[in-house]
This record gives C-alpha cells, sequence and structure tokens, in this order.
C-alpha cells in the first residue's frame, strides 16, 4: 500500500472539512453578493490565539457554468482549493492557469485578481477559501479602473 502524499492529505482533509462544515447550522455574517457574480457563502470566522490582531475566515465560492467575479484584490493573504469543477485564475503579473478539483493556490495579500471564473460554460464550479484578515475590512476590493 503507498503512502499518500501530503498533498493528496491535505485535499482530502481540506474536501472532508468543507463537506462536514457544510452541514451545519452555523451563523453566517453577511457578505454582499452582486446578483450577477460569484456567492460567498462564509462558512467560520475565527480570531487566531497566537496572531490576536488576525482572523480566519472560512468561506465557499461557488460560480454557475460561466461566470466570473469582477476584477478585485484581498487585503489579506488567501489560499483557495477547489472542491467541484474547474476555475481559472490569474493574478496581475502572472499567466492564466485553470485549476480542477483538488487543486490549490495561493494569492498574497494585495495581489490583484485579475481574472476569477468558472473555466466551464456547462458545470458549475465551487472553492473553499481560507482568508487571513484584520476582521475588519471586507474579504474582496474592487480593482479600481
Amino acid at each position: 500500500m503507498r503512502k499518500a502524499s501530503l498533498s493528496s492529505r491535505f485535499a482530502f482533509a481540506a474536501a472532508t472539512l468543507a463537506l462536514a462544515l457544510s452541514t451545519l447550522a452555523i451563523p453566517r455574517p453577511a457578505l454582499a453578493n452582486a446578483p450577477d457574480e460569484e456567492t460567498v457563502s462564509p462558512v467560520m470566522q475565527q480570531t487566531i490565539p497566537e496572531a490576536p490582531a488576525k482572523t480566519v475566515l472560512i468561506a465557499t465560492v461557488a460560480y454557475a457554468p460561466g461566470q466570473a467575479s469582477t476584477p478585485h484584490k484581498h487585503p489579506g493573504s488567501i489560499f483557495a482549493y477547489v472542491v467541484e469543477g474547474s476555475v481559472e485564475s490569474q493574478l496581475e503579473g502572472a499567466p492564466s492557469r485553470i485549476y480542477r478539483t483538488g487543486e490549490a493556490w495561493y494569492e498574497p495579500p494585495g495581489a490583484h485578481h485579475v481574472i476569477s471564473r468558472n473555466a466551464s460554460k456547462t458545470m458549475p464550479a465551487k472553492l473553499l477559501v481560507f482568508a487571513v484578515t484584520s476582521g475588519h475590512e471586507p474579504i474582496k476590493e474592487p480593482l479600481e479602473r
């Protein structure tokens, strides 16, 4: 029997956590979702004891087929894991990439996220996002045009 790699164990753990948390009745803070944009659903928010000025927000981001986010940035670090489907993502100055179920990426604070969209015109896509914030700023801010 082969030992599972660290990344596959992380992927399994993240998917299991997402599934388990999605069934709990957790109070969800309201996030404004534009009617034609992705749906952001908070799962939990927690201050980090070893870094009291920081909060972690775990949320799912659901894209309908062909749906996209407007260009934006995040004030804190973002860790994104594709739970379902495929998502095209591009940070300013980097090439565009399509991430499929089981793949993940990192976005540093303030990075300009110029492309974030469902890579499929027929199937939905969903991300599990871990965001590190101060707990006071919005999770996502539009880029100035």
